[in-house]
């Protein structure tokens, strides 16, 4: 095979790849690259060119910089002050959360942006008394759209801006995707408001979790008799869990309660003991000696928790250790002294052997434990919880040394427009991380948990493929079907058709990979028409970043299981808004980058 068709061939597997899903987007890109070079369509030094891009460093330096503003509770502030301008008007609070969350992710991106507000915005609609549904798809949204009016309010920006150098171009400045970027956002938000928010559905929810998570049709309860075996026995050493997969969830004991009881808790006679688990497995329960099953159990809330043990939502984050790994395998229960009753994902709820069940970015789990457990959990940002809880391991005291670094690192990006000094952004970022190492608002051992390693490698592994596209002739190849086939309907046209293909394109694979794939293509094409190439550079920037239509964008996965949302909810009104933002974007981007 010709190295054309060798590109072509890995191009349509990698689309394959990303939307199966199977594996990790890190471990799609190093397979490609290995591909690459075992075709000798690269070179190695060619393969592994795209980890040393400056812009990796840059990427990565953010990631810590926004840490810093997460773990100082910079958010707790803004909510209040969100709750005290609206109140309970629902147009107000749409208006007031999207533009929080555009004004947010234009600095802070807007994945991150989504998971800071969650909880904030989840306890707005409580206090409001509106649904969370009403509230929560304009957060995303509004994130969505603020992530396009700055350098950084994606790595998808940062990755464009890195990979447009190859051919010739100089990189994005801090604000150039600024003018069509706040038109942009202002069109979404008028739409969400006067039209998008009237097609949100209205989803109240008064049921408990336990009715929420189908808990009640797995738990019994057990009366363990005074001749029972299981007296004096350590939880974690009876059969209950080993043999039958059961579930020790709470314990009545001489009329008190033991909730989450810990593994070496000693079984005593007459315990009542509420165990969790598979049909089956508690109707095997029956046989045994010296145990005797109560009937019609009523389980509430109220049942699983108590002044120190409560029941808690948790989203598992895309950069967590979480995602492609067990209960059992990362040892949950043991390492953080709590208990998964169930799993949400995509809206079906998971009961049965979840110790088994390999877990997913924007999985819920059901959680019960101690306060401090959760906030443990928290604090180790695996995961974003549903509602808030007082944390009071936020270094509130660090704050002011956080947003310091950050105006820094703001500051010097800008250096050669106010000064005429050209500080590179990767010194710029690495300046910032300096300052919140120096203050220990970010400590040192943290500091490579708050990078996602995965979306680094990922970028650099498609930066390596759009050098493949460009030493292949494939982005040639398919400049040629494009001019053929497209070209004679204008450039406008042109235009628009890689706009719709990288919208397209972000359904199945992230956002930077479509970008990164369709980017050395668009470039032959503008020359090869005689058009400029930037224009066609920003308009895929843009398209990359404006992922509205299903809930496969990181930031609508966030949304979706506590928004009780299906499907076609995104689809219906993301569609339109995708259709408002896709005019709004090719009618100005020519404006400001003219395309002659």
């Amino acid at each position: 095979m010709t190295p054309i068709v060798i590109t072509l061939v890995l191009l349509v597997l990698a689309i394959v790849l990303f939307a199966s899903e199977k594996l990790p987007v890190d471990i799609i890109g190093l397979i490609l690259v290995i591909a690459l070079v075992l075709t000798q369509v690269l070179t190695v030094k060619d393969a592994v060119a795209g980890f040393g891009n400056d812009i990796i460093v840059t990427i990565g330096g953010l990631f810590v910089l926004v840490g810093g503003l997460v773990k100082t509770g910079i958010v707790d502030e803004i909510g209040n002050r969100i709750h005290r301008l609206a109140g309970s008007n629902e147009f107000l609070l749409t208006a007031l959360i999207m533009f929080t969350a555009a004004l947010s992710a234009s600095m802070l991106k807007n994945t991150t942006t989504t998971a800071m507000f969650l909880p904030v915005v989840m306890g707005l609609a409580a206090k409001a008394k509106i649904a969370p549904s009403k509230l929560l798809m304009p957060l995303a949204f509004g994130a969505i759209l603020g992530g396009s009016l700055t350098l950084i309010g994606t790595s998808t920006n940062l990755a464009v801006s890195g990979a447009i150098q190859r051919y010739g171009q100089e990189p994005f400045s801090m604000f150039e995707l600024l003018p069509v970027g706040i038109v942009t956002f202002a069109f979404g938000m008028l739409y969400m408001l006067f039209v998008g928010r009237h097609m949100l559905p209205r989803i109240e929810s008064k049921d408990s979790l336990t009715d929420q998570y189908q808990i009640r049709d797995y738990v019994t309860e057990l009366v363990v008799l005074p001749k029972s075996p299981l007296v004096g026995q350590k939880i974690s050493e009876t059969d209950l869990a080993s043999e039958l997969g059961l579930t020790v969830l709470g314990i009545v004991r001489d009329g008190s309660r033991i909730d989450a009881p810990r593994s070496s808790e000693r079984i005593r006679r007459r315990d009542s003991l509420i165990v969790e688990g598979k049909i089956q497995d508690l109707l095997r329960v029956k046989p045994l000696e010296g145990i005797e099953i109560k009937p019609e159990l009523y389980l509430d809330d109220e049942d699983l928790s108590s002044e120190d043990v409560g029941l808690y939502e948790a989203i598992i984050m895309r950069d967590s250790i979480f995602v492609g790994q067990t209960l059992k395998s990362i040892d949950f229960r043991q390492r953080y002294r709590m208990t998964v009753l169930a799993i949400n994902r995509h809206g079906t709820t998971l009961i049965e052997k979840l110790s088994d069940v390999r877990l997913k970015f924007g999985d819920v789990l059901l959680i019960q434990g101690r306060k401090e457990s959760i906030q443990q959990l928290a604090g180790d940002d695996q995961v974003v919880l549903v509602e808030e809880i007082s944390d009071t391991s936020a270094r509130f005291s660090k704050r002011k040394w956080a947003i310091a670094a950050f105006l820094l690192f703001l500051v010097l990006s800008i250096s050669k427009v106010a000064t005429g000094l050209d500080i590179p952004l990767t010194v710029a970022v690495l300046l910032g991380v300096m300052v919140l190492l120096a203050t220990q608002t970010v400590l040192y051992r943290e500091l490579y948990s708050l990078i996602d390693m995965r979306l680094l490698v990922m970028i650099a592994c498609m930066m390596s493929f759009g050098a493949a596209m460009e030493s292949s002739g494939a982005d040639r190849f398919l400049a040629g079907l494009i001019e053929t086939y497209i070209g004679a309907f204008g450039s406008t046209a042109v235009l628009a058709g890689f706009f719709i293909l990288t919208v397209a394109l972000t359904q199945p694979m992230s956002n930077q990979a479509a970008a990164l794939v369709v980017l050395p293509v668009a470039v032959k094409t503008a020359l090869a028409l005689g058009l400029n190439p930037r224009t066609f550079i920003i308009a895929i920037t843009y398209a990359a970043s404006f992922s509205f239509i299903t809930p496969l964008e990181p930031a609508c996965v966030l949304i979706y299981t506590p928004g009780r949302y299906r499907f076609m909810d995104f689809v219906k009104i993301g569609s339109i808004l995708t259709i408002v933002v896709f005019i709004v974007s090719i009618v100005l981007v020519p404006v400001f980058w003219p395309l002659d």
